[in-house]
């Protein structure tokens, strides 16, 4: 009788490899497609793009890849959109502590990209060159998508169901009254182009420069109050997908998110790109630079691209709204949230300053090296602890109680905040 339970227990278990086979096929079943297509028409020759799928959170492991899609639109120049396509992966990368799991990593992933913007800017500046660009940064991790912006390029989201909302703010002096009033009281000028007789003409800029953005890559010579520091917004898309598309202000000056959105549907990614610029075109011509990234991110049993709602639509399942949640809320509401096709907004923040970006150590082990020693928050250099200068002490303007406290930054990188902030260079150091 024992001997017969035994066999019958031998028989029941299942070998490890087995395991992990049945493991991994439920991940794959859980992962959804992504598929993504790419148009452009140049006119300045200054817009670049970024694509790249094969990005691994952990080298080697397939299991844990994620995707990049950029654009940078650059002015005055190209050099400043070849550079930071060339570098903003790898120094926000550099910025994310190591051994993290997934959710640790997407958690850490917004401040690692304002460490990676400012980083990118600050050695292009260090070139001695004058160009300047936009950048949408988008990173696609499964169902989670972050994205990351300074400028006027934009990523909007076209949920199923048929509700088009923007993963981006533009950064116009003309349009956004926080901005203009951010870069005033930093020391800048803002106002129009002034001919012959006294009359303004043109959007609203920041002088001397002329730049009609408040955020950017760049453009040293227009002043540090023009900030690299970006916006950001993370959000989990329910399992019925979504389709992204990012682009220049080539396309939004000719046509709205929604219409951007409405002239695609139905498309395949490759197809939808080149229908965007089609539309643009059409609208107005091709006046400036125009690119398009469309991508598709597509349920593992549907192959299809995200197609036009149904004229008669069931109100509950085209429900779409950002709620924001905390890290430690349960699976059960994000499962919930999913299943009525809500969109999740995990995070969001576009605040200029620099220490408010940052934030502090005691949720992130990212003040320290694994050797010990302190690093720069953004540049990554290795720091003496007499060295470091933490990013909440400064001047008489800093309203944090606790000067002694991480992440910390080295000498140049406090001066370039205190210079985006429109302070003299100051700061207590850590002994």
């Amino acid at each position: 009788m024992a001997s017969g339970e035994g066999r019958r227990r031998h028989h029941d278990l299942v070998p490890l490899a087995a395991l992990l086979k049945r493991e991994m096929k439920s991940e794959k079943m859980e992962k959804p497609t992504v598929r993504f297509g790419h148009a452009a028409q140049s006119k300045k020759g200054e817009d670049y793009f970024l694509i790249k799928t094969d990005c691994q959170r952990v080298s080697g492991n397939p299991s844990s890849s994620f995707s990049v899609f950029a654009i940078f639109d650059g002015h005055n120049g190209n050099a400043a959109a070849i550079f930071t396509r060339e570098n903003l992966l790898n120094h926000v990368l550099s910025a994310l502590p190591r051994g993290l799991g997934r959710d640790e990593w997407l958690h850490a992933l917004p401040r690692a990209l304002v460490a990676g913007f400012v980083k990118t800017d600050k050695e292009f500046q260090s070139r001695g060159e004058t160009s300047g660009t936009t950048a949408t940064f988008v990173i696609v991790d499964r169902w989670t998508v972050t994205v990351a912006s300074v400028g006027d390029s934009r990523c909007v989201l076209d949920a199923q169901g048929g509700a088009v909302s923007s993963l981006t703010v533009d950064h116009r002096l003309e349009e956004n009254i926080e901005e203009r009033e951010r870069v005033t009281a930093s020391g800048g000028e803002v106002g129009r182009l002034s001919i012959v007789g006294g009359a303004e003409i043109g959007p609203l800029r920041c002088w001397p420069g002329g730049l009609c953005l408040s955020r950017s890559i760049g453009d040293m010579d227009v002043g540090e109050f023009i900030v690299p520091i970006p916006y950001v917004k993370q959000v989990k898309l329910s399992k019925a997908g979504g389709r992204l598309i990012i682009a220049s202000d080539g396309i939004w000056d000719a046509v709205s998110s929604e219409m951007a959105a409405k002239s695609c549907r139905g498309l395949p990614a490759e197809l939808a790109a080149m229908q965007v610029v089609k539309e643009a075109l059409r609208t107005r011509g091709l006046k400036d630079d125009t690119t398009c990234i469309v991508v598709d991110i597509i349920p593992p049993d549907n192959e299809l691209p995200p197609t036009p709602p149904p004229q008669k639509r069931n109100r509950l399942r085209d429900l779409l709204s950002f709620r924001k949640r905390s890290r430690d809320s349960a699976s059960k509401l994000s499962k919930k949230l999913s299943a009525i096709n809500i969109v999740e907004e995990l995070f969001e923040e576009g605040s200029a300053m620099l220490a408010e970006r940052l934030g502090n150590d005691d949720n992130l082990n990212t003040g320290q090296s694994t050797s010990g020693i302190f690093v720069c928050a953004v540049c990554q250099v290795d720091l003496a602890p007499s060295e470091g200068i933490s990013v909440h002490a400064g001047s008489i303007f800093s309203t944090s109680s606790k000067p002694w406290q991480g992440p910390f930054l080295c000498s140049d990188c406090r001066d370039k905040k205190d210079a985006m902030e429109g302070k003299r260079p100051s700061g207590v150091k850590v002994s």
